[in-house]
C-alpha cells in the first residue's frame, strides 16, 4: 500500500529561535559527536540542486527496525528524501548509509505511538495532542500528516 497523497498538505515551519538557535546548536552537538537521545544529522540530496542537505533527526528504533518520523510534516527533508530514497545518518565521524521506504499510513499507529513514547518530551507540541497513550483511532486519524519512513542500512 502507497502512502497517501493527502500527507503533502501538512507543514509546520520552525519559529525563527528554532531555525536560528536550536537547530543549529543540536547540529553542531551531533557533528561533535554530542548526540541527544540518539539524535542523528540526516544528509539527503536535495531532488532540485542536487547539493547534499543536512538536518538533525530522531530515529527510531522498533521491534528490530528503525525508522524515521516526520514530526513537523511534509519538510524539505522529507521530500528530498521521497526523491532520492537514500541518505546517511551521521554522529560524530560514525556514518550509516541507508535506503528510505515510506511506510504506508494505515501501518503507522505504532511508530508513531513508540516514537511519541520516546521523543514527546521534544516534539510533543507537533503531534495535535497526541500522546503515547491515544487510542489507535486517534492515531490513525491523523497519521497521514506524518510522514513515516522505514531505514534499511546499506552494506558498504
Amino acid at each position: 500500500m502507497s502512502p497517501s497523497p493527502s500527507n503533502t498538505a501538512r507543514y509546520l515551519e520552525p519559529s525563527t529561535m528554532t531555525k536560528r538557535v536550536f537547530n543549529p546548536l543540536i547540529a553542531l552537538l551531533t557533528r561533535l559527536g554530542l548526540s541527544l537521545r540518539g539524535s542523528r544529522e540526516l544528509e539527503v540530496r536535495g531532488r532540485k540542486s542536487g547539493e547534499v542537505r543536512r538536518t538533525v533527526v530522531n530515529p527510531l528504533s522498533l521491534d528490530g527496525e528503525r525508522f524515521l518520523v516526520a514530526p513537523r510534516g511534509t519538510t524539505q527533508w522529507v521530500r528530498n528524501l521521497r526523491a532520492a530514497q537514500l541518505g546517511t545518518l551521521r554522529v560524530g565521524r560514525r556514518r550509516e548509509e541507508f535506503t528510505a521506504t515510506e511506510v504506508a499510513d494505515a501501518d503507522k499507529t505504532p511508530i508513531i505511538r513508540a516514537y511519541l513514547a520516546k521523543w514527546a518530551w521534544e516534539v510533543g507540541a507537533f503531534f495535535e495532542g497526541l500522546s503515547a497513550t491515544s487510542s489507535d483511532d486517534e492515531i490513525a486519524a491523523v497519521a497521514a500528516g506524518f510522514p513515516v519512513f522505514r531505514l534499511q542500512s546499506v552494506a558498504r
